[in-house]
């Protein structure tokens, strides 16, 4: 297993639309082990869709139950689609590996139910409510080259733009 190089906007291959898995391989078992092993490397993480990671492969992996005791639940996932989203919405703060130090408030279905391909090759499905719903409509968007900020509106959108310089300008 390896950390992976996690990219950061304004990389161009954030924005590229992921191709389909078309089996769950030993290749694609292997990126979803070093996706769950960065994913866990990192603080405060609950998701990582392998575009952010340079691969163009429909492929995620979710851990929104983690605690400082430990790993939670982790959903590792193929070809993840939303087949039902909640009309109930909810406004929380995210932020993302793809754009670091960063968080704001962005308006998400409160619940979803979504199916996938797990890392043995069978399809699942999972109903989901809360942070997890938030996190696979998160990572989805990744997958489709959609990022948090393109969710706010374009203040904001500049707001978080112009933090993020900050940040960079302060930790080179």
């Amino acid at each position: 297993m390896a950390i992976l190089q996690i990219l950061e906007i304004p990389d161009t291959r954030l924005r590229r639309k992921a191709k389909a898995v078309t089996s769950v391989t030993e290749d694609i078992r292997s990126l979803m082990s070093d996706m769950a092993e960065t994913l866990y490397d990192c603080d405060n993480s609950v998701g990582l869709a392998a575009i952010q990671v340079g691969v163009e492969h429909r492929v995620l992996v979710i851990d929104a139950d983690q605690t400082e005791k430990g790993p939670g639940r982790l959903y590792k996932m193929a070809n993840p689609e939303i087949v039902w989203f909640s009309e109930e919405k909810t406004l929380s703060a995210e932020g993302c590996f793809s754009v670091p130090g960063c968080y704001a408030d962005v308006e998400r279905s409160a619940a979803v139910h979504a199916t996938y391909i797990d890392e043995n090759n069978q399809p699942q499905k999972v109903e989901a409510m809360g942070l997890l719903a938030a996190c696979i409509q998160h990572e989805i968007d990744h997958l489709d080259g959609i990022l948090f900020v393109d969710h706010l509106s374009p203040l904001k959108r500049e707001r978080v733009m112009k933090r993020l310089q900050k940040i960079r300008r302060f930790s080179a």
